[in-house]
């Protein structure tokens, strides 16, 4: 619970209808209290922490002028909605965010009515508040929609399509846009908007021109100077930014204003909230504000394991094993010496996927093309077509984003790209919009495409030699976190496509396991004698070996970190099928539901795809017994 004696104010709010009944003198001290409760609460429980600290007024002054959640307030990247969920009836509960059970990191339209519209991926925030206000005015409602765009989601494609259609419509509708601009994604912002805005942004002269201007000659709806320079506005804008670009893309364009002030903040919000049609605000702010650690290192407290905020983060001490993006960000800066042709792109994930020794090591064979996935594609096809070797590194749920570029403007044209497809399967405390439940589903039915899915760290390794050598689209997707601890061997070696690797020979049962379940099935398989097979490639099969076993084998069950519709073991199946061969098969992976939120153990016992979740599945469909002495026989 909240200590009331620290928190007067905000202990008392279950609710913004709470916040409203307080004097306006009183919204400053609220943001206080709530940033220091952000600070301490996420110190306790991890999380997201640097987007959140930088909305904390404009979060506040939102719920109290607005009248949430009749009024809709849409949040796009859904990390900036701490300071919004203990503001709305989950303070006490905030320090569960991203564990099992607990509080979502993103906004839920199941957790709660004020999270009115679900985020996983960014620049969703204006289409889906331009759809709000358009069934509002069907339905004849006066609600007011405020869409609150930042940490670089103003980058996307999908933002400008929704600004493009709502700014042209022939009824305006009435949408306030708020781009909360702190210059940042989770690294540096980039691209030529983020240097539009930062001259609109930092022109001294323009502002203190405007500011100025308004004191000196007063309302312009009164004053005849105010209303002709009102006329000449957008000259001086002209003159001094780009910033018409918003109004000739149909929207009244406001700012930019100090978005830590909150008289500014009030008196702004005020007024817009009384306007008719498309709104933009522009409002600046700080990633990590009021935390000086956070505002110094911007993105090493974008997002953090608990920690003492009296101290800041510490570095976990003593040495730990790779994970499998630490494997694949040295395995690209080896490659890229060994190959001159290589091209890195990411977009906008840097520390996340593993590029940052390489923008350092090769910064003219970097290329981070802000949040924009389709883009990151089809400029990987681009480079292909001139003789480039690109890798795009990107997680797996992003590439869903890009699926119609995969088809045809890579695998179609069959171009020789490398996809690295990291958080792959299931990844955890981010949930279900994080999840990278779909991919082997969605890349198999792709012609051209080679899949692959390693089980170990070092395989991980030699599979991302062999899909940069193979002269095509290849994909290799690796889970979350750390491997079982295989040493990773510094060649460049590939592996031969579409050979799998017999790890056991036993008897009854083999366990075709695809990627990060080989550990479990080999446990499973140690303990019932049975045959265990590592995979390795989804697409092609080794098919010689799977028909070779299924002559000798009672049955088979594949395993995989993946939805079972249409995944691997689908195509394990339909192999079988094609061949007319009749084998009883069970295909265990994950279930046709979106997964929780949890640690990935925890997420993986749920889905059952532990060793005892395995055992129990194969123990119900076989009636084997457990307890059988091992019968297998390594294979060397």
């Amino acid at each position: 619970m909240i200590d009331a004696l620290r928190y007067p104010l905000l202990s008392h709010i279950d609710s913004p209808a709470d916040l409203r009944a307080l004097p306006e003198s009183d919204v400053r001290a609220v943001a206080d209290e709530l940033r220091a409760y952000l600070i301490e609460s996420v110190g306790k429980s991890g999380g997201h922490f640097a987007a959140g600290l930088g909305v904390v007024e404009l979060t506040t002054v939102l719920h109290y002028l607005y009248n949430t959640p009749e009024d809709r307030l849409v949040w796009d990247v859904g990390h900036q909605a701490y300071p919004h969920k203990i503001l709305t009836g989950r303070r006490d509960r905030i320090h569960t965010v991203k564990q099992k059970d607990g509080v979502m990191p993103f906004p839920s339209r199941d957790e709660s009515p004020y999270d009115t519209f679900g985020v996983g991926h960014s620049s969703t925030s204006i289409s889906a508040a331009l759809g709000m206000a358009i069934a509002d005015a069907q339905a004849g409602s006066d609600r007011r929609i405020v869409a609150v765009i930042g940490d670089g989601a103003m980058t996307a494609g999908m933002a400008w399509e929704a600004l493009g259609h709502a700014g042209g419509m022939d009824e305006d509708p009435n949408l306030l846009v708020i781009l909360n601009d702190n210059r940042m994604s989770i690294s540096e912002a980039v691209g030529g908007l983020t240097k539009m805005l930062g001259r609109m942004s930092g022109n001294k002269t323009l502002n203190a021109l405007r500011e100025g201007g308004k004191k000196l000659l007063g309302d312009k709806r009164k004053s005849p100077p105010a209303r002709f320079v009102k006329r000449w506005e957008e000259h001086w804008k002209g003159m001094f930014v780009p910033s018409t670009l918003f109004e000739q893309m149909g929207f009244h364009y406001t700012g930019p204003i100090d978005g830590h002030d909150i008289d500014a903040l009030l008196a702004t919000l005020k007024t817009l909230k009384g306007l008719k049609g498309p709104q933009l605000l522009h409002v600046i702010t700080t990633k990590g504000k009021g935390y000086e650690l956070a505002e110094d290192d911007q993105i090493g407290y974008h997002a953090v394991a608990p920690f003492d905020p009296s101290i800041g983060v510490i570095g976990k001490a003593g040495a730990k094993k790779p994970s499998y993006t630490d494997v694949f960000s040295d395995w690209l800066c080896d490659m890229a010496t060994a190959d001159p042709k290589l091209m890195g792109i990411t977009p906008a994930m840097r520390e996340g996927s593993g590029l940052v020794r390489f923008s350092q090591t090769y910064p003219d064979r970097y290329f981070d093309v802000a949040i924009a996935e389709q883009h990151a594609v089809t400029l990987a096809a681009g480079m292909a077509c001139e003789g480039a070797k690109p890798v795009v590194a990107i997680y797996s749920t992003f590439l869903q984003r890009a699926y119609d570029q995969l088809i045809h403007d890579v695998a179609i044209q069959n171009l020789d790209v490398l996809f690295a497809i990291d958080r792959a399967g299931v990844v955890g405390p981010d949930g279900a919009t994080h999840a990278g439940s779909f991919d082997l589903t969605y890349l198999r039915c792709v012609p051209n495409l080679v899949v692959m899915a390693p089980a170990d760290e070092d395989e991980c390794r030699k599979l991302l030699s062999t899909g940069f050598q193979y002269p095509g689209p290849a994909a290799v997707r690796y889970p979350r976190d750390a491997g079982p601890g295989v040493a990773v061997q510094p060649s460049l070696d590939t592996l031969p496509i579409g050979k799998a690797e017999l790890r056991s020979r036993g008897g009854k049962l083999a366990l075709l396991a695809f990627g990060a379940l080989l550990p479990a099935a080999e446990a499973v398989g140690r303990e019932f004698g049975l045959t265990v097979v590592n995979m390795r490639f989804v697409k092609p099969l080794d098919r010689n070996l799977i028909l070779e076993l299924a002559h000798s084998h009672e049955g088979f069950v594949t395993l995989e970190d993946n939805a079972v519709a249409g995944g691997a073991g689908s195509a394990v199946a339909e192999l079988l099928a094609a061949e007319s061969v009749y084998l009883p098969i069970q295909h265990i992976g994950l279930p046709d539901a979106f997964l929780a939120q949890g640690t990935r153990a925890q997420v993986l016992a749920e889905a059952g795809l532990d060793a005892d979740g395995v055992r129990a599945a194969i123990v119900r469909r076989w009636g084997l017994d457990s307890g059988v002495p091992s019968r297998t026989r390594a294979v060397s």
